[in-house]
């Protein structure tokens, strides 16, 4: 097909970089497919594929979010490591949760729109998709990959972070004691419960580690806090300065300790 009379590389680049559908810009240059992927190729510009494919994104993310450390994104990650999943065939992470008003907010700080899988006789608890390729790719380099139970590392997370990434990890996993002062994780990954146990050692927590084996013979591991003191001085240290904005029966079990500090 002929380019258009007037129409230079220069303004094709500019169309493509302004986000332009193929659609339109067919239209407007005269050229197929092919020649406005030449012009870009030819200059060296990478190619996005959803607006080479013409299609909008079907569900609004920020696929930037787990590129900043922020109170949000932490809590989010320790949600994630513990409750989430990373789909190996396609580039799309999952989010698990018995209560939907921590999907609800997981999806508001992502300004992601709330898209539920189906339930059925093998899905039973609500959970929150995410497509997204670079999302994927982010949590990757958090050492985050499918099949992750066993494998998943201890993020290295800045010091200001990680009282909102063990809140996460705490709503995620973790079993509170209704009325004492207990408090356990539970994780498959032996190197992820060394991580925990680091953190709540450097916080003078009194904290241990025990394991089981499940039905398939693989090791499980609860890493503890226990103690009249420590587990309020835990709260405090996760909950004192929250900014999420929920309600859970783990956090009131914790929170009701505070004020015995």
């Amino acid at each position: 097909m002929p380019r258009n009379p007037g129409v230079t590389d220069e303004q094709i680049i500019r169309m493509y970089k302004s986000k332009m559908p193929f659609k339109k810009m067919k239209a407007v240059t005269g050229l197929s497919d092919r020649g406005i992927r030449n012009v870009i190729h030819k200059h060296g510009v990478q190619m996005n594929r959803e607006q080479y494919s013409g299609q909008p994104r079907k569900h609004q993310v920020n696929e930037d979010f787990f590129k900043t450390w922020t109170h949000e994104m932490a809590w989010v990650l320790g949600l994630f490591v513990t409750d989430g999943h990373v789909n190996k065939q396609t580039h799309s992470i999952v989010f698990s949760q018995k209560d939907e008003q921590i999907l609800r907010l997981i999806a508001k700080h992502m300004e992601a729109d709330y898209v539920l899988a189906s339930t059925g006789p093998t899905r039973l608890t609500p959970s929150l998709i995410i497509n997204s390729k670079k999302i994927k790719n982010d949590l990757e380099s958090l050492g985050i990959h499918p099949n992750k139970s066993m494998t998943v590392p201890f993020p290295e997370v800045p010091a200001q972070y990680l009282p909102s990434f063990i809140e996460g990890v705490i709503e995620g996993d973790g079993w509170v004691q209704r009325k004492g002062y207990v408090m356990n994780v539970t994780t498959a990954s032996f190197h992820f419960a060394n991580g925990l146990l680091s953190t709540f050692q450097s916080w003078e927590l009194r904290s241990e580690i025990t394991s089981t084996k499940n039905q398939k013979g693989n090791s499980i591991y609860r890493v503890w806090v226990k103690g009249k003191y420590d587990l309020p001085k835990l709260a405090k240290i996760i909950y004192n300065d929250a900014t999420m904005e929920y309600s859970s029966y783990k956090k009131k079990y914790m929170s009701q300790r505070l004020n015995e500090l």
